[in-house]
């Protein structure tokens, strides 16, 4: 049976920290979808469309990572994917506490459903979305902080095509 896990997240913008967790998860799962999750009660930087096409330039050298947008519950996108992990990137003693109690509702929703946390390395502890985000507001240069097939300038484009 193939190993499949999700790798759910707004994701906005996908920084070197995601791609981090999503290679060395890959050491542990046979494929990865990474799930960008849309929220109608957060408002969006980046267009979903526009996140799923950025994150697909990062992986397109691999057949084993495929990412898709979805809404709703994410276990419920698991049993979609016949995917039975959730991959999680903790990058603090806040995000363990944060990410065990919906770990813990997930499994109460799907107990086939399993949590796996990946420590961030500590090069990337301190980057997340938001700091990206508000970098990139503020006429920052972030290429430092996106994966390298990604650029401040994809950034643009993407507001410029999807209409952000």
């Amino acid at each position: 049976m193939e190993r499949i896990a999700i790798f759910p997240g707004s994701f906005d913008p996908f920084t070197i920290g995601h791609e981090e967790i999503v290679n060395r998860g890959l050491k542990v799962f046979d494929k990865i979808i990474i799930a960008v999750g849309v929220n109608a009660l957060k408002k969006e930087f980046l267009d979903v469309n526009c996140r799923v096409e950025l994150i697909k330039k990062v992986f397109r050298h691999t057949d084993r990572v495929e990412v898709a947008a979805y809404s709703g519950l994410t276990v419920d996108f698991c049993r979609e994917m016949k995917a039975h992990a959730i991959i999680r990137g903790l990058r603090t003693a806040a995000d363990f506490e944060y990410e065990r109690a919906v770990g813990q509702a997930n499994r109460a929703m799907d107990a086939d459903v399993e949590t796996v946390f990946i420590l961030t390395s500590t090069v990337h502890t301190f980057i997340s979305s938001t700091i990206v985000r508000n970098v990139y507001m503020n006429g920052g240069n972030v290429d430092q902080f996106l994966p390298a097939k990604l650029s401040t300038d994809d950034l643009r484009k993407c507001e410029e095509t999807f209409g952000k």
